[in-house]
């Protein structure tokens, strides 16, 4: 199973992805854990990444694209992947493509958490953090729902993306996933 998971802050894309990770026996890669992994790992990428972290930057789609080759191409992705915080533009996503080209395989499913705001404000606004302020959420979800349209829409027209209501019980969120994920 190789496939990408969305969802807006929130949704519960930490949950599910551990639970798909598990029942397919597939690595869940977090763009996130990849940049800590190079920075920690002083890898020439690492060292590319912090620099424009440091600097207050962005690190470029060209460092994450090759760090994502990278990490695509160890053994444990032989059988699949789940892919979180990756593709993030529709450049990233047409880079993607052609990685996976060269890797001779192909993505089966986007699953895409599909969560109301009203019930992500409350979610995170109940966690207490400093940053999950009503304000501060509503903020993040705006950004989100304005970087990920255009990936929707590109990955609905190929026909691999798949709505999931990621509202009601976790039980109730990852049987709707598996069922999509079969077709």
């Amino acid at each position: 199973m190789r496939c990408i998971l969305f969802g807006p802050p929130g949704a519960g894309k930490g949950t599910q992805a551990e639970f798909i990770s598990k029942h397919f026996s597939i690595p869940h890669i977090s763009t996130g854990d990849i940049f800590r992994e190079n920075i920690r790992n002083q890898t020439p990428l690492g060292i590319e990444a912090k620099r424009f972290s440091e600097a207050g930057n962005l690190v470029p789609d060209s460092v994450t694209i090759a760090m994502v080759r990278d990490r695509l191409s160890k053994q444990d992705c032989v059988n699949g992947f789940l892919l979180d915080g990756f593709p993030r533009t529709t450049a990233q996503a047409d880079e993607f493509d052609a990685i996976l080209r060269d890797l001779d395989t192909s993505l089966d499913a986007v699953i895409n958490l599909v969560v109301p705001d009203e019930e992500l404000v409350e979610r995170l606004s109940k966690r207490g953090r400093a940053d999950d302020s009503v304000d501060t959420v509503l903020h993040r979800l705006t950004v989100y729902h304005d970087n990920t349209k255009s990936l929707i829409g590109y990955y609905r027209s190929r026909g691999i993306l798949c709505d999931v209501v990621g509202v009601g019980p976790i039980e109730d969120i990852t049987a709707g996933i598996l069922q999509a994920l079969a077709r």
